[in-house]
């Protein structure tokens, strides 16, 4: 096992690393920029570097800093956590050219599903459902109004290179596809420096349901059950809940052996996310894979009982899966929700600042993990995450009532959260019935008449 790692992240994603790896016995290296210097979660890791500006591309995004950090103190492997470099295989390369292990998969799996159309068409060659759609990238307008006459209106248009929404349009009509094509394009040459699009049919209604799985070196891959993840606005989700309420069990026995199947059949290793759409229907199809843990990952260990950052670290050291499929169990119900500082009467305008009072509950049942403490700050230049709270039960609804009565708790004053909105979530008939969908929130919910 490793003696000491270094952690390239920050807040949450750094203190829930360092908590696991110091139960193992695991030395920590923090990174942080500039504006981080005084965070409190730092004084809970091994040693420190501060790695540049404010910034991110002056400090958790500068590879050369935190290459030349790991190699100072010592450290002999990198978990990149979950955001930043995390999912970016040429920091992965790097990591190894420097002899350093990269918790997390190889290079080239990162890149095979970084690129959404090539993920794809590898996950339809091993045998898993796709939504119909472009097997390719379509590289001109055109192009892309032959592949929407093919799957049929309404179709999305997705950026190969995207996730949390950006450089996607919706398309209605054909008259539409052009205006969507170009705004998509400038979209994701913008945010992912990568312009090309792939298309595929927009399901209405349909649910986003994340598969958990984790794989070793020794062909073994395992999953840890599903969770709902359709609860989003601008297609970033709120909440989450495993397991997920909005796929049928019949599904559920066919779906979850298959992914774990097509995982170890295609040779990836480490933990990572296989998301699916769930149609009208129920049936799931593959939509993309993440190649690391999701914010949400707390969920599955609640219902599990596996510590995931436990076992990305005994897979990177090269050692096999704790346990089999066999052996994995999961029971009772968990409800993750994500609080952030932002005011979501405001259009979930980011509320950055002084938190003067952060009182967050306690108890069976649940669990918070949190960065942060009174008299911190919130800075403008990251995500606006204070916590995540999270509740375990025995039913749905026995944990739907401790998240009730645990969101009655907290006290968060200083800075705007998106607590009230949580709040009317767990009062929400759709909600509480489990019928809703990655539309409901924004148009049933916080719809503006």
């Amino acid at each position: 096992m490793f003696r000491r790692i270094l952690i390239a992240n920050r807040g949450e994603v750094a203190a829930r690393i360092a908590r696991t790896a110091h139960r193992m016995g695991i030395e920590v290296v923090a990174i942080c920029s500039t504006v981080d210097r005084q965070a409190a979660w730092l004084a809970d890791v091994d040693e420190v570097v501060c790695v540049g500006a404010a910034a991110a591309a002056r400090s958790y995004l500068d590879q050369d800093a935190i290459l030349e950090a790991a190699r100072r103190t010592g450290a002999t492997a990198v978990h990149p956590g979950w955001g930043f470099l995390a999912e970016n295989h040429l920091f992965a390369a790097r990591c190894a050219d420097a002899g350093l292990t990269f918790v997390g998969p190889d290079p080239g799996d990162i890149r095979r599903f970084g690129d959404k159309a090539l993920a794809r068409t590898s996950m339809a060659a091993l045998g898993m459902p796709i939504i119909p759609g472009s097997r390719e990238p379509v590289p001109d307008v055109d192009a892309a109004r032959r592949a929407a006459e093919e799957v049929g209106y309404p179709v999305l248009l997705k950026a190969v290179a995207g996730g949390g929404g950006r450089g996607m349009r919706a398309v209605d009509h054909p008259d539409e596809l052009a205006d969507a094509f170009d705004a998509a394009s400038a979209e994701a040459l913008s945010g992912f420096g990568d312009g090309r699009l792939y298309l595929e049919r927009r399901i209405v209604g349909g649910r986003h349901v994340e598969v958990q799985v984790i794989a070793d070196r020794f062909g073994h891959a395992v999953h840890l059950g599903e969770r709902e993840c359709s609860l989003q606005r601008r297609h970033q989700k709120v909440l989450e809940e495993a397991p997920a309420p909005g796929l049928p069990d019949a599904e559920r026995e066919r779906l979850l052996p298959l992914v774990a199947d097509v995982v170890a059949r295609s040779g990836y290793r480490n933990a990572g996310t296989v998301e699916m759409l769930v149609d009208a229907d129920g049936k799931a199809t593959f939509m993309e894979m993440n190649t690391r843990l999701q914010v949400e990952h707390p969920v599955s260990e609640e219902i599990t009982g596996i510590d995931l950052v436990e076992w990305q670290l005994r897979v990177a050291a090269n050692k096999p899966l704790p346990q089999s499929q066999d052996e994995i169990g999961t029971s009772g119900h968990a409800i993750e929700c994500r609080i952030n500082a932002e005011d979501p009467d405001d259009g979930f305008r980011p509320s950055p600042g002084r938190i003067d009072t952060l009182e967050l509950p306690r108890g069976d049942g649940i669990r918070v993990d949190t960065h942060l403490q009174a008299g911190d700050r919130v800075p403008p230049n990251y995500d606006s995450m204070v916590a995540k709270l999270i509740v375990r039960a025995d039913t749905r609804p026995a944990a739907i009532a401790r998240m009730r009565e645990a969101l009655t708790a907290v006290r968060i004053d200083g800075v705007k959260t998106n607590v009230s909105l949580h709040r009317r979530i767990l009062e929400w008939t759709p909600f509480v019935a489990g019928d809703y969908d990655t539309k409901s929130l924004e148009n049933d919910l916080m719809r503006k008449d």
